[in-house]
């Protein structure tokens, strides 16, 4: 039973019997009506003044009468200025916690076969280095945000663009012709992302030695600095090999391609491994090796039919003066493809792959640029979401000691940052006695759910658009705005239910009408039902935050209710089991709304 839709056609329909006027649904505001006052959920009496031509407190006690006598959900009310609080029956409250029995899934909505297909890019890595924390929060976010889209009603499609080209790919490969000696990650063992990661550094502080080497010669030779510089980036010997590795593999140099597909498939091992260990995955993964050429190819289609145009010296480019933006290049005078280009061909290639309504790009917010100038261009190009195409743009990441640099190999590596979360709550799970009579497997299984549990839900319940300081310490503890202390509530509540089975007590599938309610097991009902409420707010908003904060005051309003009542050492029965199907329900939206975080939670702890 859905108490507010109940409401809100009894107000409708008193508002007619009272005035004599239809109003449509959308002048029905309730909300939950605020702590100092009586009441469960207030209506806002203002929209309906015109036509009743009555005082806001003379209006609010004529519908409040006539809610009283026609809606059984009602047992009373209270004015306050312009607000009318609403007291909620008992029995509709029974009613509803029983519909919350019923429901395994209760708040999400079924994905049909007419449901929008929505699809979610993130991830986006290059194969010259392995995941890092910044990549850790993109795929966090995007695999929350498609479970959230789906138990909203939408079927999603959950992608991935490889970025296995260009020039920083072949500063890794060169790296390892030169300085590698056959290494591999098995004789290296260690994950080939790792040992490919290697080499990329590796070119820079060659490269960075004969630039200095260079520069100072040209110096000598006197040159500006800013000009030695400028000249030595470009000169260096590494570099220019590079761009000759390159070349040759845009010539699908046989000998260059092997060596380019042999590293890679390193690379991919890696990151399967990440991933799986972060417990997200892809349904479809694209390669910007195959990608690129689409888009030269529409590009070349949009030249001819006058969407774009070239310049003298060959190049391509899209004029969106028109759109208060700039020119933007599509193609080099050279027939090379830019990064735009490559997003244009995925599109392209997603679009023939699935009937997308709804594409959604996970991306840092230093791209907001590209990708207002992205959805324009698809848009004239003749793609039905290009216009609608949302950047779920995202702030950086960072730890206490500072940002993260790639190139100098101080990158805050992704698998070093899970393992040391799972170390980090094995040791403090251990120190506050949280392992009692576990075999040594269980403790670690413990540890691994409560260490990534720890760090997902304090990167998750962060506003995705702001920039924010991950600090492991604070994720691990269990009290406050915390994973570990979600999920230990989680696991006290599986605790009760287990030793009620062990003493015999049935749970039954529904309370009679009768069953006993006092103010703080209203209060839990009322908040489980907003959990409708705050999964499709989350998914207008694009907003895993709202989920891990609604999941943080159900499980704060649960502790508060058990440090005031006993569950089993309840004063009657009755109350005993209202109680254990409360504690039950509560323990099972916990359950799903981190699950759309991507959150495990432990049956013991």
């Amino acid at each position: 039973m859905n108490i507010e839709n109940e409401i809100c056609s009894s107000v409708i329909s008193v508002v007619k019997e009272l005035y004599g006027q239809d109003v449509h649904e959308n002048m029905v505001q309730l909300q939950k009506t605020r702590s100092n006052f009586e009441g469960n959920l207030t209506l806002v009496v203002f929209p309906f003044l015109k036509i009743s031509k009555k005082k806001p407190e003379d209006t609010a006690n004529e519908i409040g009468e006539a809610l009283v006598k026609n809606c059984g959900a009602i047992a009373g009310f209270n004015v306050v200025k312009g607000f009318l609080n609403l007291v909620i029956a008992k029995e509709a409250w029974i009613a509803l916690l029983n519909d919350i029995n019923a429901n395994e899934k209760f708040g999400e909505k079924q994905v049909t076969e007419n449901s929008p297909l929505v699809m979610i890019e993130y991830s986006s890595p290059n194969t010259n280095k392995p995941l890092h924390l910044g990549h850790v929060r993109n795929n966090l976010l995007g695999w929350s945000l498609a479970q959230i889209m789906e138990a909203n009603g939408n079927k999603v499609v959950k992608t991935n663009i490889v970025n296995d080209r260009g020039i920083h790919i072949c500063k890794s490969m060169l790296a390892w012709q030169k300085w590698g000696e056959g290494i591999t990650p098995e004789k290296a063992e260690k994950k080939g992302d790792h040992l490919i990661g290697d080499f990329y550094v590796a070119f820079d502080k060659h490269y960075k030695a004969e630039c200095e080497e260079l520069k100072a010669q040209y110096i000598k030779d006197g040159m500006t600095e800013e000009a030695a510089t400028e000249k030595a980036k470009n000169e260096a010997p590494l570099i220019k090999e590079a761009h000759e590795m390159l070349v040759k593999w845009e010539h699908n140099d046989p000998e260059v391609r092997a060596l380019w597909e042999k590293m890679n498939a390193w690379v991919y091992a890696g990151f399967d491994e990440t991933y799986k260990a972060l417990g997200v995955g892809f349904d479809k993964i694209y390669y910007e090796s195959n990608t690129y050429l689409e888009g030269k190819k529409k590009v070349e289609e949009g030249l001819e039919k006058g969407l774009f145009f070239r310049k003298d010296d060959n190049s391509v480019w899209a004029d969106l003066t028109q759109d208060g933006l700039d020119q933007k290049l599509l193609l080099r005078s050279d027939g090379t493809s830019v990064y735009m280009t490559q997003d244009i061909g995925t599109a392209d290639m997603r679009f023939k792959d699935f009937p997308i309504d709804k594409m959604i790009y996970v991306v840092g917010n230093e791209q907001n640029y590209h990708f207002q100038v992205l959805s324009l261009l698809l848009d004239r190009l003749g793609f039905k979401w290009g216009k609608e195409l949302v950047h779920f743009s995202y702030g950086m990441v960072e730890l206490p000691n500072g940002k993260m640099k790639s190139r100098e190999g101080t990158v805050v590596d992704a698998d070093e940052l899970v393992s040391a979360m799972v170390e980090d709550a094995r040791k403090t799970s251990d120190e506050l006695g949280k392992f009692k009579d576990m075999t040594d497997d269980e403790k670690q299984e413990v540890a691994r759910i409560v260490g990534l549990g720890a760090l997902k839900y304090f990167i998750l319940k962060v506003d995705a658009r702001k920039n924010m300081l991950f600090n492991p310490a604070e994720s691990i503890d269990f009290n406050g705005n915390t994973g570990p202390f979600i999920q230990y509530t989680y696991a006290r509540i599986r605790s009760i239910l287990r030793k009620a089975h062990a003493e015999n007590i049935s749970i039954p599938e529904s309370l009679n009408t009768d069953a006993p309610l006092k103010e703080k097991e209203i209060e839990l009902i009322q908040k489980m039902n907003e959990f409708g409420a705050a999964l499709e707010q989350a998914g207008k908003d694009y907003s895993p935050s709202g989920i891990a904060n609604y999941c943080y005051e159900l499980t704060k309003d649960f502790n508060q209710f058990y440090h005031d009542y006993s569950i089993l050492n309840a004063e009657n029965e009755a109350e005993k089991i209202t109680r254990l199907v409360l504690a039950q329900n509560v323990a099972k939206v916990i359950k799903n709304g981190m699950a759309l975080l991507g959150i495990e939670v432990p049956e013991r702890m």
